[in-house]
């Protein structure tokens, strides 16, 4: 059966995105909101708002219940995910699967897979791919200690469950290991109900890259390239390029082939991204973990392909074969993309609800803003602080980086603090624009700003 009506199960930007996907492809949009969500911008465009509960996203956005419901009562065909939430939930996928609805996204198994990083390196291991050298589970601090010796510092202390930056701990030296493995252990459990907890090496002169993958039910699968997400503060990415920067042809050309050889194997359906960590001093990549869903940063993908990411995953749940084989996929030109939070930069990221009084985003040729906001909107207390994705294409990067500059010069937010001022300083340091940065580049460069630099217009 086709689908002809979705069930939009996110807020905020990704919310608008998927439906415009929906409209674009003349599929009808039922849009989930809590409480607070209900005078939001989504819920403006969507054909139709159903409330699933209260502001609290535990009460409402994170209800596999509620939201089956609310596909079931409003005839819809589908559920989109977005990200975040229960994008990557086997839950949510299980249950449409028994209850006859289309999930938009990977099936359940694959999410399971996934989920879990120490399956998901020995799945990857099994492919031939190479994995960071690390432990399996730890089980106590005493057996830490000893792969720790075993590996050498420095080591990362993570989740297996984990995801958004939260229960990982960097550790460089031995006296520091107890205090960093209780506090992962805590942290996993309050994150993610499960305080299991491994050990890797850790790389310091890193870069994040990630390959784009789109795989049918027909066993096709293709990249839609990679992209660079080394910027990032607390393990949560800030600015995201697409192609990646200062590496080899042919090192890219091994990245993307290690990302479209794990879909491949795992006979993967829909959108996902495969994340590799580069070592940039020994030139060689390890996996690191697969998100089974769409990315915040897909729209740099988007920029340099042509691509309409979350048309694809639409049109995969229908049944449908991708519209592309790897050799048609062309890329052309360089693209930025800047996360714009409500958020005070000189204040330690302090989070800022409250209402935009002036909204005057950037505008002009090869420049995109996805986002909710609007002046009048009122930012609510209860959900992630992302306002808004300034995104930009150039023929290059130098041109592209100049453009982002340019871009973020006239982005105009009044009534609530955003973290425009802290990313136009950012795209501005020389070695920002030189590409000479790694994954804690952008903490070194915070630890030695001034307030008062991260906060001026």
């Amino acid at each position: 059966m086709a689908i002809t009506r979705v069930l939009v199960a996110n807020r905020g930007e990704i919310a608008l995105r998927v439906i415009k996907a929906c409209r674009a492809l003349g599929i009808k949009s039922v849009l989930a909101v809590s409480a607070a969500d209900r005078e939001s911008l989504p819920s403006k465009e969507a054909d139709r708002v159903v409330c699933i509960g209260p502001a609290r996203a535990a009460d409402s956005y994170l209800k596999v219940e509620a939201l089956i419901a609310a596909a079931l009562g409003t005839g819809s065909d589908a559920i989109h995910p977005g990200y975040g939430f229960l994008a990557e939930r086997p839950e949510l996928a299980r249950a449409c699967e028994q209850n006859k609805v289309q999930f938009i996204g990977p099936r359940p198994e694959s999410i399971l897979k996934m989920g879990n990083k120490l399956l998901a390196r020995e799945i990857v291991r099994g492919y031939g791919i190479p994995i960071i050298p690390g432990s399996e589970k730890v089980h106590s601090f005493q057996e830490g200690l000893q792969i720790a010796k075993e590996i050498g510092l420095p080591i990362l202390i993570k989740a297996a469950a984990g995801g958004g930056g939260r229960g990982i701990k960097i550790v460089t030296e031995n006296g520091e290991l107890q205090g960093a493995f209780e506090t992962a252990a805590a942290e996993a459990r309050a994150a993610f109900g499960d305080e299991t907890l491994y050990i890797d090496r850790y790389i310091p002169n890193a870069r994040h890259i990630e390959v784009q993958v789109l795989g049918d039910r027909f066993g096709n699968v293709i990249h839609a390239g990679e992209r660079d997400c080394s910027l990032q503060r607390r393990h949560q990415k800030v600015i995201e390029e697409a192609p990646a920067y200062s590496i080899s042809d042919a090192l890219r050309e091994e990245i993307r082939a290690a990302g479209v050889i794990i879909a491949k194997n795992m006979k993967y359906e829909n959108a996902g991204t495969v994340e590799f960590i580069l070592d940039q001093d020994q030139e060689r990549f390890y996996f690191l973990e697969m998100n089974t869903r769409i990315q915040v940063e897909h729209p740099v993908t988007e920029a340099i392909t042509g691509i309409d990411l979350v048309q694809e995953q639409i049109r995969i749940a229908n049944g449908h074969a991708l519209t592309l084989s790897q050799s048609q996929v062309q890329f052309s030109g360089h693209a930025i993309e800047c996360r714009i939070t409500a958020e005070s930069a000189k204040d330690g990221f302090r989070p800022c609800p409250g209402q935009i009084t002036r909204w005057q985003p950037s505008s002009g040729a090869d420049i995109r803003v996805d986002s909710h906001g609007y002046a009048g909107y009122t930012v609510p207390p209860f959900y992630d602080s992302l306002l808004a994705k300034l995104i930009v294409r150039g023929e290059n990067r130098v041109k592209t980086v100049a453009r982002m500059q340019q871009a973020l010069a006239s982005f105009v937010v009044s009534g609530i603090e955003t973290t425009i001022p802290f990313l136009r300083l950012l795209v501005c340091q020389l070695d920002y624009i030189k590409g000479n940065v790694n994954t804690k580049w952008l903490e070194k460069f915070l630890a030695t700003s001034s307030l008062l630099e991260l906060g001026a217009e």
